[in-house]
């Protein structure tokens, strides 16, 4: 299911050229990170010309995040090393621009709370990430569908900055991000529990 959502089909299609250069999957993964860290600063300024600009390099960002691994599949250079530098980017990638967005929106009607929520939020989106990420490498998908994987609702981030909506993204992600986390634990602990059985025998 992973490989076959739309956007994991859009960036493999772009980075089918890529693939007799040599642009190795890693340096994908480390531009994902800068412009990361680029969205985090724009968001953090907390006005509406660098919300837009956070959200477009967001936007981006959240795209090279399938790309790197299309472009590993492509060139036969997957790796344990490589995912693991992946995920730690995605997560280090998303922490801070849901951090940044709510030190942005400090300023703002939510106030100091708006720091609080993007903590939350960045919080329990990396720890989710973590979790679904063990899981699939079990071979347990957590939800999704052939089209549609849980990463893709990280692309919202856009969108809510264009159109200055990125104080209801914070809220609803301080809310469903934890709620999500929490399913994804309790379906971890649930295979865990079964699975030691096996490993006892």
């Amino acid at each position: 299911m992973g490989q076959t959502t739309w956007v994991h089909r859009g960036a493999r299609m772009v980075m089918r050229p890529l693939a007799r250069t040599r642009v190795t999957p890693n340096q994908v993964t480390t531009v994902r990170l800068l412009t990361g860290i680029a969205a985090a600063a724009a968001f953090a300024m907390g006005e509406r010309s660098w919300d837009i600009v956070g959200g477009t390099v967001f936007v981006l960002s959240a795209f090279l995040d399938r790309a790197d691994g299309e472009l590993a599949r492509l060139t036969g250079r997957t790796s344990i090393g490589g995912d693991r530098y992946d995920l730690l980017c995605d997560a280090a990638s998303n922490m801070m621009a849901f951090t940044a967005i709510g030190i942005g929106l400090a300023r703002g009607p939510l106030g100091l709370a708006a720091v609080a929520l993007g903590l939350v939020s960045a919080i329990a989106i990396a720890t989710g990430m973590w979790i679904a990420d063990r899981l699939n490498h079990a071979g347990d998908e957590v939800i999704g569908t052939s089209t549609f994987d849980p990463d893709d609702a990280l692309f919202i981030v856009g969108p809510a900055a264009w159109f200055g909506a990125l104080d209801i993204l914070l809220v609803a992600g301080a809310i469903g991000a934890p709620i999500f986390c929490l399913y994804a634990a309790s379906r971890y602990r649930r295979r865990a529990r079964a699975a030691a059985p096996l490993e006892s025998d």
